[in-house]
């Protein structure tokens, strides 16, 4: 069968080739039981990028990552690359790749497994049965304006400048995200701002308002300030379905969404471009977890943040909503029957390695095809 999915992995560093072997094997096993091929590519990124090549991304692998349908991501960075310059530094690499993608609405989903609802600092009555969708603003925002830098002052004092700016129309695009996304959920979103305080805030809440009177009156739309937001993810979280939000808070608040859920490692990501005339959008999937140089090579990572990126890569990119259902339940399967690696670890429980839990996923996907 030819291969008519195109994809490129880029492992990094760290757990990243430990945690990326484990979505090969459920590729290898999709190839062998699903009768679907990917046309597969693999390159360098971030600190080992540095080394081979001098740059956290080289150009040919920046034009590979143009010519597929999709990206996927395992980490960078660590101590080794500390001490590089700014624009050299690993994670420039991932930086290259959104910005010249045109990645602008990086969806971050917080679900708590009923099995690792004891794993979250909060109570089990208020994570319990908890999915939302954080959609932030990848391109804009605080982290991109100008002016920008620091400065020295006549007085001999320095200062330092960012500068948050937003227009109306990349406003309006990663709302026409979020508010998709909720059409195909809850039908409820909630615009997160500072209106009150900063005018890039009030411009953000009117067009998202205007959005939703011109294109999504069907759609239920609230607005919080941010702060606001923080306190209500941590007193009642599940009043929420989709969350939108800029760069600068949807950057906070999706960390804190996702130590709700009790580990970084169950945690996935999408980062979505903007549709092109056949619909094809660019777009690249990763882990919300780091590098953990710490524990790299050593066979203790979970993969399970990796494997379920993989399954909104099926889902967002190629439209494969069965066979990423087919992946999640073989996921929370194999966490229902205690299966973890350290991170997710009750006490009494048996610590398992990234292997095992690779392992034990693809057991239970062959159990569920031949059932």
């Amino acid at each position: 069968m030819p291969a008519n999915k195109k994809l490129l992995i880029l492992p990094g560093d760290g757990i990243g080739p430990e945690v990326m072997r484990q979505v090969r094997r459920v590729i290898d096993w999709m190839d062998r039981k699903r009768r679907v091929t990917f046309d597969v590519q693999e390159g360098l990124v971030g600190g080992i990028a540095i080394d081979h090549h001098g740059v956290p991304l080289s150009d040919e692998t920046m034009a590979d990552a143009m010519g597929v349908d999709a990206v996927l991501l395992g980490a960078v960075g660590g101590p080794k690359w500390d001490n590089v310059s700014f624009d050299k530094r690993p994670e420039a690499g991932l930086l290259r790749l959104r910005k010249e993608l045109g990645l602008f609405a990086n969806l971050r989903p917080a679900i708590v497994f009923d099995a690792l609802v004891d794993a979250s600092t909060l109570k089990p009555d208020i994570v319990r049965g908890l999915d939302l969708m954080i959609v932030r603003e990848l391109t804009g925002g605080v982290y991109f304006g100008e002016p920008r830098g620091i400065e020295e002052l006549p007085d001999g004092q320095r200062r330092g400048v960012n500068t948050q700016v937003y227009t109306t129309s990349e406003i309006h695009r990663v709302a026409r995200v979020a508010f998709e996304l909720a059409r195909k959920r809850q039908n409820k979103l909630c615009s997160v701002e500072k209106a009150n305080v900063m005018e890039s805030g009030l411009l953000w809440r009117q067009e998202v308002t205007k959005l939703h009177q011109a294109e999504y009156a069907d759609v239920e739309l609230t607005h919080m300030y941010a702060d606001n937001c923080a306190m209500q993810l941590i007193k009642n979280p599940k009043q929420f379905d989709v969350i939108v939000t800029d760069n600068l808070f949807g950057d906070m608040l999706s960390d804190e969404a996702a130590m709700m859920t009790g580990s970084l490692g169950m945690l996935p990501s999408a980062s979505l471009g903007a549709p092109d005339e056949s619909g094809r959008r660019r777009a690249l999937y990763e882990p919300v977890h780091g590098s953990a140089p710490d524990i790299a090579g050593r066979d203790l990572a979970n993969p399970i943040a990796t494997l379920l990126s993989f399954a909104m890569m099926l889902r967002y990119s190629f439209d494969m909503n069965e066979d990423a259902d087919l992946i999640e339940k073989a996921v929370q399967t194999v966490l229902n029957g205690g299966t973890r690696t350290s991170d997710i670890m009750a006490p009494g429980m048996a610590r398992c390695s990234t292997s095992v839990m690779g392992d034990s996923i693809v057991r239970v996907l062959d159990k569920i095809a031949a059932s």
